[in-house]
């Protein structure tokens, strides 16, 4: 059976298990610093139990850990505690099982992410999300244009993860409510613009691409070292986490068959230009 990543207290487990390992330090030795047994710290690695965020705090200082990435550990702590701080306010509104998407994605080293029918999250321009959210009938609009503005915040750190996206050409001509030009026309000289960053990859799947099928949307999380990489598939009742090696490399290799289908960087500029350019003369027909 495919193994799933269930919870950020997983996650968080995983990770802590990986910053002992490399401290060599052993489970009984965090044991004796944290004054309980070695059998909570082996449920603690396992994400049988939960942890209090002084103890993570001090397994980290035990580790070595510090900095950036102990801040973004006691990040990971806190999602996993549940904290109502954390996930409070406007960013209420984010479902439960995105919410360890959220947390990880600015701490991963490679995002690679495919689309067929929709502009994903990150690459949303604001008026797209707008339409989006007002179409679906969403009664906090507000709230969760701030929630997806925040995710944009992962292209502006000082080492932010190589993000790659393959977009089915469908995605880009299938407005949100049906036809709207100016929605997409918009969204077309966002995508331009972020195409500019230097660690953002942009690939547009034509329709004219050879290939036998696509397969649904997926994204490959990739990490440094310390955390597990895995695959996260959305579906209709949730999302779900794979990390299971044999499922993680089925899915390399179908990012692998769209990449090799799809325009490179170059070629997608070029079709966002002329794309861009069909956009607006349907606006200049239409006034």
């Amino acid at each position: 059976m495919a193994s799933t990543v269930t919870s950020r207290r997983k996650q968080l487990g995983n990770e802590l298990r990986h910053a002992r390992t490399a401290a060599k330090m052993t489970q009984q030795q965090v044991a004796e610093v944290l004054g309980c047994t070695q059998g909570k710290v082996n449920k603690i690695e396992s994400g049988a139990v939960g942890v209090k965020l002084g103890d993570v705090r001090t397994m980290l200082d035990a580790f070595g850990v510090n900095g950036d990435e102990s801040e973004a550990l006691m990040n990971l702590a806190r999602a996993a505690a549940g904290q109502r701080g954390h996930w409070s306010g406007y960013r209420s509104v984010v479902p439960h099982w995105f919410r360890t998407f959220t947390d990880l994605e600015p701490a991963a080293a490679e995002i690679m992410t495919w689309h067929g029918e929709r502009v994903p999250g990150p690459l949303q321009s604001e008026h797209y999300m707008l339409k989006q959210f007002t179409e679906f009938g969403a009664t906090d609009v507000t709230s969760l244009v701030r929630n997806r503005l925040d995710r944009k915040a992962v292209f502006d750190q000082p080492q932010p993860p190589y993000y790659r996206f393959i977009l089915s050409e469908a995605a880009l001509r299938r407005a949100p409510g049906g036809k709207a030009p100016a929605v997409m026309l918009d969204q077309i000289e966002h995508l331009m613009e972020l195409d500019r960053r230097q660690r953002v990859y942009i690939h547009v799947l034509t329709f004219e691409a050879r290939l036998a099928a696509v397969p649904n949307d997926f994204t490959i999380m990739r990490f440094p070292d310390r955390t597990r990489d895995f695959v996260y598939i959305e579906h209709s009742a949730g999302g779900i986490y794979l990390d299971d090696q044999k499922d993680f490399q089925l899915f390399v290799d179908g990012w692998d068959r769209l990449r090799g289908a799809a325009l490179e960087r170059q070629e997608t500029r070029e079709f966002l230009k002329e794309m861009a350019e069909s956009y607006r003369a349907e606006m200049g027909q239409r006034f």
